[in-house]
């Protein structure tokens, strides 16, 4: 699951919170071991999204960097190409 956590920071435009929300979702569908709650745990579980959303969209607004932005198409040719050669 985690492997599809993608990196958010330093992309030109920006990471969308929609983006953001996705990686938190994936983040805590990794901690709790399920991809959908039971009923009895859907609040929690929202609530964790929620939480994780709020801190990583903190963390990425916050972060400082002197180099250059990098490129989405570039990053997701650089993932197909490690993705190639390792299940080649």
């Amino acid at each position: 699951m985690c492997r599809n956590i993608k990196t958010l920071a330093n992309f030109e435009p920006p990471a969308t919170g929609e983006e953001i929300r996705a990686s938190a979702l994936q983040f805590v569908r990794k901690l709790s071991g399920t991809n959908k709650p039971s009923r009895a745990n859907e609040a929690a579980f929202a609530r964790a999204v929620d939480d994780v959303t709020a801190a990583a969209e903190r963390l990425i607004r916050s972060l400082t960097t002197s180099a250059p932005p990098r490129n989405r198409d570039e990053e997701a040719r650089k993932a197909q190409e490690r993705a190639r050669v390792r299940f080649a």
